[in-house]
């Protein structure tokens, strides 16, 4: 481990003291500290280590190896192992062992609630003091006037140096006690190492288990939230720009097409002041455009047979040489070559003759006869 350690001595097991003496280490750096000045200022990650006094041990074999259901079969797998109520405990699923079975640990789940609760930043990291030792073997270690057991083997033990000797032969070898130059280490051992602080050589072992599970469980996790934290606060900084950019174009679209729509209104209204009552305007505008086509072509074609009753009766001598119809104005265009002048006005008295208004436009005179414009109603 690297990161900020919090020991907590066999005196823990007693209840919550926030005056308790604790020890903390970081780095190189061990303090006795009470407990809430150990914790007083801790914001990032840290581990709280638990004395084995005040936790139970084991390893089961549990029915399922899926993630899901381990969780819900525990219970049940360590009732038989427990002298208290599981109801009552806080259980910790640990490592898989090489033959199949699971490390369990177990604890009083008031007793470590009551400790967390003195914590103004919970510990990423919950361990167990003797769990923290490496795995080769029976490992010992002198911490806080008793040796902790740990290694391969499933037990997590503190002993008193009496109780060595008559619990080594059950022991898997080899035996390495860990102890400082003042100590003298227990026998039967195989090994002994001298260290210099056995917290500060502790809290740099490996963590194997992590017993802040469940309720327990620390919601910094890994440190994934505090690594996409500023990455998390810029995409919502531009979903919030983004989100008023989109506010700001719809509210100037809403209002370009007010501004359309009461043009449109304004126009039709002056095209078609008959009509006052608007309900679909695109549907009325298509309505009056078909209405007056119609008419237009209605119109147009009685023109024409109205001109050409009053030509056949002139005979051939008149001839149209170009056409307009026009559908605003509601006139009918026409430039006409005739021999003479009379000819052009006997068409003239024709056309009057049959209801229509008709001007007669500027004549010239040209080699084979007149040409004049002739226009018929509208007007005229």
């Amino acid at each position: 481990m690297s990161q900020l350690c919090v020991f907590l001595p066999p005196a823990a097991c007693a209840g919550a003291f926030a005056d308790l003496p604790v020890q903390r280490v970081q780095g190189e750096n061990s303090q006795c500290l009470p407990f809430a000045e150990a914790v007083a200022e801790l914001s990032g990650a840290w581990t709280l280590v638990l004395p084995v006094e005040a936790v139970t041990a084991c390893a089961v074999e549990l029915p399922t190896q899926k993630a899901r259901w381990l969780r819900q079969a525990l219970p049940f797998a360590v009732e038989e192992l427990l002298a208290e109520d599981v109801e009552q405990l806080h259980l910790a699923l640990g490592e898989r062992l090489p033959d199949g079975r699971h490390r369990v640990f177990a604890m009083r789940r008031e007793w470590l609630a009551s400790w967390l609760a003195l914590c103004p930043t919970p510990p990423q990291t919950i361990a167990l003091d003797a769990d923290l030792l490496p795995r080769g073997g029976t490992q010992l270690l002198w911490l806080d006037s008793r040796w902790l057991l740990g290694g391969a083997q499933v037990a997590r033990l503190a002993l008193g140096e009496e109780e060595w000797p008559s619990l080594a032969s059950a022991c898997p070898p080899p035996h390495v006690a860990y102890r400082t130059e003042q100590r003298s280490a227990p026998e039967p051992v195989g090994e002994f190492v001298t260290i210099d602080d056995p917290h500060r050589w502790l809290a740099q072992q490996t963590v194997m288990n992590n017993l802040a599970q469940g309720v327990f469980a620390s919601r910094q996790s890994n440190g994934n939230w505090q690594r996409w934290r500023p990455l998390l606060g810029l995409i919502g900084l531009w979903l919030i720009l983004q989100w008023g950019f989109n506010l700001a174009q719809g509210w100037y679209f809403q209002r370009q097409a007010d501004t359309y729509a009461e043009a449109s209104t304004a126009l039709y209204q002056e095209l078609f002041p008959d009509d006052r009552k608007l309900i679909n305007l695109r549907a009325q505008f298509d309505q009056h455009l078909a209405a007056s086509g119609a008419s237009g072509q209605s119109r147009l074609l009685g023109m024409l047979a109205q001109v050409s009753q009053a030509m056949v009766a002139e005979g051939a001598s008149v001839q149209v040489e170009q056409l307009d119809f026009s559908d605003i104005r509601g006139d009918l265009s026409m430039q006409v070559q005739a021999p003479g002048f009379s000819e052009l006005e006997r068409l003239r008295e024709r056309l009057q003759e049959a209801g229509l208004a008709v001007q007669l436009g500027s004549a010239s005179r040209e080699a084979d006869g007149v040409s004049a414009r002739l226009v018929i109603g509208g007007g005229a």
